[in-house]
C-alpha cells in the first residue's frame, strides 16, 4: 500500500495514552468513580477514530486498486442473448435479465436499460466470501465479506446459462433444454481504447416498444458497427439520438478493451487466465427445473433453491463462486 501517514493515527495514540492513564487511576477509590467515566468517553471517541481510520485505509486501497485495474470500481454492463432452443431459448433469456434486474433491485444497484436485453448496473455491494481450504469451502470458518463494484460483483456471471424445464408450449411435458450468453462488460472511464472515425458505420432507426411518441417516432435507436472487427451494437433507449451514440461509442470501446485483454489473458499461464475474463462460449451454470437445483459447473457446486435464484436471491452463489475461482 501507499506509504501514506493516517490523519487519524496520531489522536488515536494520544486517545489510548489517556486510558492508560486512566486505567492506572481505577487502583484509587477516591479517584475510580471519575475514572470510569472518562474511560467510558475515551472508548467511545476510540472507536469512532479507528473506524474513520479504517475507512482512510479502505478508501487509499482501492484508489491503488483503481490506479493498476481500471475495472475495480466500473458499472457492469450486462448483454444477454438467446442461444439454441428457439423461442424457448429468448424466453429463457428474458428470465435471465429479469434475474440480474431483480437482484440489482434487491442489493439497492443502479440500472440503466440500454437496449433489448442490455442493461447497465452500477453501484457498490458487499458480499460475504468463504474460507477455502484444499479448494473446498471451510464450513467451520466464518466468511469474510467484502464490498465490491458492479463488475467486479458480476464479471464471474459471463458465460452460457443452460436451463432445463417444460416449456409453456408443450403438450406432451417433455423436458427442454435452452440455452442463453451472458456477456458482461465493465464501463471504464478513461477508455484507452480508440477507435477512428473511418472505421465506424452509424445507422440511425425508430426505436420500437414502450417510450412515447418521441422514442417511437423519431431516428434516436443507434446501430454502431466497427469495420474491421465486425462489431456491432444497438442502443435505442434514450429519446436523443445524440445519447444514444454516446452510449453506443462506450458500449463498443468496452467490447473492444474486453478482446485486448482476453489476448493478454492467453498469453497468461496461471488459473486467472484459464478463467478467462468473459468466456462467452462456455457453459458455467445449469438451472434445473425438475430438480429444483442450481449447479455451477466450474466450482462443481449445487444450490437447491431454483425459485429464490431466480428472483434474485444470489448473494450465496456469488460468494460461493467468486471463492472457489479466486475471482476477487
Amino acid at each position: 500500500m501507499t506509504d501514506f501517514a493516517n490523519p487519524y493515527q496520531a489522536q488515536i495514540e494520544q486517545l489510548e495514552a489517556k486510558i492508560q492513564e486512566n486505567n492506572a487511576l481505577l487502583a484509587d477509590e477516591e479517584l475510580k468513580t471519575l475514572a470510569e467515566a472518562e474511560l467510558e468517553k475515551l472508548e467511545k471517541q476510540k472507536k469512532t477514530l479507528q473506524k474513520a481510520a479504517d475507512d482512510y485505509e479502505k478508501s487509499l486501497e482501492e484508489q491503488e486498486q483503481a490506479a493498476t485495474d481500471p475495472t475495480t470500481q466500473s458499472a457492469a454492463i450486462l448483454e444477454i442473448r438467446a442461444g439454441a432452443g428457439g423461442d424457448e431459448a429468448k424466453i429463457w433469456a428474458a428470465d435471465l435479465l429479469r434475474m440480474y434486474m431483480r437482484y440489482a433491485q434487491n442489493c439497492g444497484l443502479k440500472i440503466k436499460i440500454i437496449d433489448d436485453l442490455v442493461i447497465k448496473i452500477s453501484g457498490k455491494h458487499s458480499l460475504a466470501l468463504p474460507q477455502i481450504k484444499d479448494n473446498e469451502i471451510d464450513k467451520k470458518a466464518e466468511a469474510q465479506t467484502k464490498s465490491f463494484f458492479a463488475y467486479q460483483l458480476l464479471k464471474q456471471e459471463a458465460g452460457v446459462h443452460r436451463v432445463q424445464r417444460i416449456p409453456t408450449t408443450e403438450t406432451q411435458g417433455r423436458i427442454h433444454t435452452s440455452t442463453a450468453s451472458v456477456a458482461v462488460l465493465p464501463e471504464i472511464k478513461n477508455n484507452p481504447i480508440k477507435v477512428k472515425d473511418e472505421d465506424l458505420e452509424w445507422e440511425f432507426m425508430r426505436s420500437g416498444g414502450a417510450g412515447g411518441q418521441s422514442v417511437n417516432k423519431t431516428s434516436s435507436a443507434v446501430r454502431l458497427t466497427h469495420k474491421p472487427s465486425g462489431i456491432s451494437v444497438r442502443v435505442s433507449q434514450e429519446r436523443k439520438q445524440l445519447q444514444n451514440r454516446q452510449i453506443a461509442l462506450e458500449l463498443l470501446q468496452a467490447q473492444l478493451w474486453e478482446i485486448e485483454e482476453q489476448k493478454k489473458l492467453a498469453k497468461l499461464d496461471n488459473a486467472r487466465a484459464a478463467i478467462g475474463r468473459n468466456m462467452r462460449a462456455e457453459k458455467i451454470r445449469t438451472y434445473n427445473y425438475p430438480q429444483n437445483r442450481v449447479t455451477d459447473h466450474r466450482i462443481n457446486t449445487s444450490w437447491y433453491q431454483l425459485e429464490n435464484i431466480l428472483e434474485g436471491d444470489l448473494d450465496d452463489v456469488l460468494g460461493e463462486t467468486k471463492g472457489l475461482l479466486n475471482v476477487e
